[in-house]
């Protein structure tokens, strides 16, 4: 059981308050960049279906017998989405050939626009909010992280692209 809150928690960042969301999402910031300087993409690829396949086992285990499937401490769902909001920093890092930090722009968007979906929930990412089950509880992040890959993307076409800068 302690593993399993272990990681629903994402080593007790989840316990961290205020809003123990944005204290995920903020953690998983400097293990993206560890998972891109050691591996690139791919390597935040593989570590994004393991952080979803054992958020989905840990988040089962901590709520098990509880009316509560998504209890704010449980924050490997924040993880997993900001990690997919960050995919295309690494994604053009790696393509271009530059430190990952250097596009640190798109670092304050990836987590500006991942908490932004995930506080408000839209379309589809209220839709597996609503679920009420342990994979609900994933799906949420994991939606509200592509919603904010999208515009991650879009802003760097627009950046780069548009304005030329």
């Amino acid at each position: 059981m302690r593993l399993w809150s272990m990681i629903a928690t994402v080593g007790g960042a989840g316990h961290m308050r205020p809003a123990p969301g944005t204290w995920g999402s903020f953690v998983a910031l400097p293990m993206a960049w560890l998972l891109h300087v050691i591996g690139g993409p791919w390597l935040l690829i593989i570590f994004i279906i393991v952080a979803f396949i054992s958020g989905l086992l840990a988040t089962a285990n901590v709520t098990r017998g509880q009316a509560d499937h998504d209890p704010s401490f449980v924050v490997i769902d924040e993880v997993v989405g900001q990690w997919i909001a960050l995919l295309p920093l690494s994604i053009g890092a790696a393509h271009a050939g530059a430190a990952i930090t250097a596009l640190w722009p798109g670092w304050i968007a990836a987590f500006v626009l991942f908490r932004l979906f995930d506080i408000i929930k839209p379309g589809p990412v209220g839709w597996a909010d609503r679920r009420g089950d342990v994979l609900g509880v994933m799906l949420d992040d994991v939606i509200a992280g592509a919603f904010a890959a999208i515009g991650v993307a879009a802003l760097a076409a627009l950046s780069h692209g548009v304005l030329g800068i």
